[in-house]
Parts: structure tokens; sequence; C-alpha cells
């Protein structure tokens, strides 16, 4: 590609243009021009930090390194990083808290900080209102009216605010904090079938959102198929010919935290089957005339979908297929 002379005189004008106007700024961007006079980021974040550890020796005077409880420990926690401006001091949290610091003649003791977040003192009640003041974000959204706050739970129940390490936002401990209230959960997943929580390649919050959910059980999406289908994407579909239980709820056959039966099945095969198919072809007694079924006046013999006791063995494509023999759900 050719270009002319006069192309290049175009473009040297406009450089030259350029550099005039940098060196001869209108008065609205000479004002907001940064100077050597102005601080660095670096000296800001310095007299930020100063100013923020100014503020808390007020507190740390008694509560030191000897306190029984992990005070100090903050200062490794994000709340306590100083260079940070969205970081809170102790006051931000705690309130000016007078009476503590200088004491009340109405209190036996030393009073109480005016914002107080001690479990089983004050519960948190306070605390929490706080807690929300900064962290409002979208897993936040639906906190008011939850199940959690409904029944009193509050934002130190669950974490530790003080502590280098949270529990509760830690992969290898939230299950450990979650089970010490949910402990019928506990009990499901040392079952024979269960999700990997004991190892933590799944954990609570994989699945809810204990701030508040628009869906059932506190779950991270609004249904618990497309909870499900967050990891089994092979079940999503569609399919040719869906199982109708598939198409509502993965809960109607499995317990998600853990059962005796494999894969998680919440009963036996038929008997889990049975629950929706009682028609005529399944009608007669798995237990045949037998001794034990002549007791109960059952005379009938084995029906052979009961005879093996597991309709999967033909039926495998419960999830739904696309075969064009999918209408029995078979290979």
């Amino acid at each position: 590609m050719k270009f002319s002379m006069k192309f290049f005189q175009n473009i040297l004008a406009v450089c030259m243009l350029v550099s005039m106007l940098g060196t001869a700024l209108p008065s609205w961007a000479a004002d907001n021009k940064m100077t050597d006079a102005q601080p660095t980021d670096a000296t800001a974040r310095a007299a930020l930090a100063k100013g923020g550890l100014k503020q808390d020796a007020v507190c740390t005077r008694c509560h030191d390194e000897g306190d029984q409880s992990a005070i100090l420990s903050i200062y490794q926690t994000k709340h306590g990083v100083r260079g940070d401006a969205r970081a809170p001091t102790c006051q931000s949290c705690h309130g000016e808290s007078e009476k503590h610091m200088k004491g009340d003649a109405n209190v036996k003791g030393r009073a109480p900080t005016d914002r107080g977040f001690r479990k089983g003192v004050d519960d948190g009640l306070n605390g929490e209102d706080q807690c929300m003041s900064c962290h409002r974000g979208t897993k936040l959204t639906n906190w008011d009216g939850n199940q959690h706050q409904n029944n009193g739970v509050s934002c130190n129940d669950c974490h530790t605010i003080h502590k280098p390490t949270d529990k509760v936002l830690t992969k290898a401990t939230q299950v450990e904090v979650c089970v010490n209230c949910h402990k019928e959960r506990r009990a499901d997943m040392q079952k024979v079938s269960s999700h990997p929580i004991k190892t933590g390649k799944v954990v609570c919050s994989d699945c809810h959102n204990p701030h508040g959910s628009a869906g059932v059980s506190l779950l991270k999406k609004n249904t618990v198929l497309e909870t499900c289908f967050q990891c089994h994407a092979e079940k999503r579909g569609p399919f040719l010919f869906e199982h109708q239980p598939m198409t509502e709820s993965c809960a109607h056959c499995h317990n998600p935290h853990g059962s005796n039966i494999a894969p998680l099945l919440k009963s036996r095969s038929p008997f889990l089957c049975q629950e929706c198919h009682d028609g005529s072809h399944i009608s007669a007694s798995p237990v045949g005339p037998n001794a034990a079924g002549k007791q109960f006046g059952l005379t009938a013999a084995p029906s052979a979908a009961a005879t093996g006791r597991a309709c999967m063995n033909c039926h495998s494509q419960i999830h739904g297929t696309n075969s064009p023999a999918g209408g029995f759900f078979q290979r």
C-alpha cells in the first residue's frame, strides 16, 4: 500500500497538536493533574493504617496478647488489614463503648460494649445489623426472613471474626460447623452411600446458600433439579422420553445427604418404583404362595417384574432416554 506525502504531513500535524495540548492543559485539567506534592498510594495507605491502629489502640491497651480471647488475631484477617479503607476498626463494629471503657455505676462489673457479638450473652442481635451494614451483596439478598434468621441464627453463630481462619469459610472444616445444628445430616453423611462430603470434595455451600435463597431448603438454585445439574449434567437432557419424576425433583427418589441404599436411593427396588408404578403388571406379590405370603392371604405367583427385585435390570435408563424403545426406559 502506498502513502502520499500529504498523508505523512497530516500525521505529523496531529502529533504536534497532541504535544502542544499536553504542555498547555486547560485550567480544569491542570487542577486534576497529579503532582509530586500529592501523596502516593503507599503514603496514603500508611496514613490510613496509622489512623486505624491509633483508633484500635484504645481497645488493645486491655485486649492484648494476654487476653483469653484471641482478639489481636483479627489483624491476620481481612477485617484487620489497615491498608484497606474498607477494613473496620474496633469502634466500627463495637461502637464507641464509653461505658465499657470508663465504667457504668448501674452495671456490676465491666459494662458491655455498645454493640455485642458474644454468643449466648447478647446473641449478636445488635451485631447482626452491624455486619449487614457492610456485607450487602448478592449472596445476602435473601437474608431477611430466611429460615436461619427466623430461627435466631446470627452471624457469629457460624463465623469467627477474630480468628485467622474462619471454619465456615474453609472447605475442610465447613461441614463441621453446619452439622453442629443439623445433626440429622451428620448421621446421613455416615451412611453407606453418600456424596464425597467426608473427603472434602463436596461441602454444604456447594448446594446451599445459608444466607437465604429463593429456592427451597436454602438451595443456591431455584429448584432441586437446577442444583443437582450443576454436577450431574448428563442427567439434564433434554430426552426424547422423559421420566416424569426427573422433570420435577431428584429428591423423589434420592436422599442427597446419604442413604444406606446405593446410589443415594430413598428405598430399595422394586418398592421405590412401586410407590408410583402400582399397575396390574406389578400387582402380584413379590413374596408368592409360600408360608410367609399365605399368612397375609397372598396366593398370587411372583410377578415377572418383581422376581429379580430390580426394575433397573431392564429399565436402566430411568433418568430419560433417546432410544426408540425409550417408552419403557430401556437401552
